[in-house]
């Protein structure tokens, strides 16, 4: 009987609030330096929330030249730099012979949202001639992995997952299934946002789900804290190489872990609120899970949603209970976007190479600004200080608006 195919990660990029490459954001993540700041991109006076996960001293034109980063939206530019991190990083050589068998699959929640706002304000001020030729293939959501695919001259399947916050883990995932079902040997995967712009921050204060805690923006994002109040809204961009086993060993590619497991539900309860119960959630725990041939007492770490609402954590916490049973008590969890923030469609694909990095580096990052136990989230959330701890096998998990869960495992390798 044949074995089934085994999808492995060989390289990682990104973009963040915490740093512009891996290196920078993840020793700022497990030193629990915080990304958050004073929004800077522009003027907050009317806005309740003032501050925001920005990527700082990002200039397009160093990466893309004058020209090009005009022409490319910011969302698809983050997507652009982290991809070709995560290609050198996997020291790929993209050529005529396998740029075939690459796909491209990053996502994004929001696209090119900012240049819809803009655009719109330009048609209804100065009409209709002054809109601009570039705003629609700027605007897709889809224009971020096909950029991609142009910049790195990659020719195979190149599109777009969209599920909301869950949408870098979907991607991901759904990547692997393509390279497990034999239609790549290679995929670059994740997701790229850039949703800081006033009109988002006021939607989402609308709502009552975003951070108000201007006195310090650096201890605004409280995850699983008893006083949290809300998510901090953040930018940025990650991506990953993942590539068949049998692929990666050919070329002699350094493998970060096996893609091992992977979980997608719909809650099917309401559009923006959760399902109280935590069954979405949970459904795709348990399916990973299964995916990863592994028990519930094998996980060594999870790095939640965890983005600091008041249900969002509760639920979570809930959730993780319900498929760990009494061993959810012993299992580190620690919430990286207490450092930074809330990067949307992206979140998912940055919270996986943390996730990756902590495995190999035996450290567990902290969930920072935690001061007060909540009784509703009453496990251990690593607070405010790494921990070292050896483990074999880790989750990532991730929750989107319209009821979007989905759950990844990734594993140590061994040959």
């Amino acid at each position: 009987m044949t074995q089934p195919t085994r999808v492995v990660i060989t390289g990682l990029g990104l973009v963040s609030p915490n740093g512009n490459n891996v290196q920078t954001a993840w020793d700022n993540i497990k030193n629990g330096r915080s990304g958050i700041a004073p929004i800077t991109l522009f003027d907050t006076t009317n806005l309740e929330t003032k501050f925001g996960g920005e990527v700082k001293n990002f200039d397009a034109k160093e990466h893309l030249g004058p020209k090009e980063a005009r022409r490319v939206e910011r969302f698809s530019q983050f997507a652009i730099v982290a991809a070709r991190e995560a290609v050198q990083d996997a020291q790929l050589v993209i050529n005529d012979e396998n740029s075939e068998r690459i796909a491209v699959l990053i996502g994004s929640a929001g696209g090119a949202a900012t240049s819809v706002s803009e655009q719109t304000k330009l048609y209804e001020s100065k009409g209709a001639r002054r809109v601009s030729p570039l705003f629609l293939p700027m605007m897709l959501v889809d224009t971020a992995g096909a950029l991609v695919a142009i910049d790195l001259g990659i020719r195979g399947p190149t599109f777009a997952i969209v599920s909301a916050c869950a949408t870098g883990t979907n991607s991901i995932g759904e990547a692997a299934e393509y390279i497990k079902r034999g239609d790549a040997d290679i995929a670059l995967a994740g997701g790229a946002d850039a949703p800081v712009f006033g009109v988002a921050i006021a939607g989402f204060n609308i709502m009552g789900v975003l951070s108000r805690f201007n006195q310090d923006p650096a201890r605004a994002a409280r995850p699983f804290d008893l006083h949290r109040d809300g998510f901090v809204l953040s930018e940025g961009a990650g991506v990953l190489v993942l590539e068949s086993e049998e692929h990666a060993l050919k070329r002699g590619a350094r493998i970060y872990g096996i893609l091992s497991g992977y979980g997608t539900s719909a809650d099917a309860v309401h559009f923006a609120a959760m399902d109280t119960e935590a069954g979405g959630i949970a459904r795709s725990m348990k399916w990973a899970l299964r995916k990863a041939g592994i028990e519930p007492k094998d996980i060594g770490y999870i790095n939640p949603h965890g983005t600091g609402t008041k249900l969002n954590d509760a639920t979570e916490t809930t959730a993780i209970k319900m498929i760990f049973g009494e061993d959810a008590y012993n299992i580190p969890i620690s919430s990286t976007k207490s450092m930074t923030g809330h990067m949307m469609g992206a979140s998912g694909a940055v919270e996986a190479i943390f996730t990756l990095l902590a495995m190999n580096e035996e450290i567990i990052p902290p969930t920072i600004n935690y001061s007060t136990p909540d009784p509703h989230c009453d496990l251990d959330y690593v607070p405010n200080t790494a921990r070292q701890k050896h483990f074999d096998h880790a989750m990532s998990n991730s929750i989107g608006l319209g009821g979007h869960n989905a759950a990844l495992i990734v594993s140590r390798y061994h040959n």
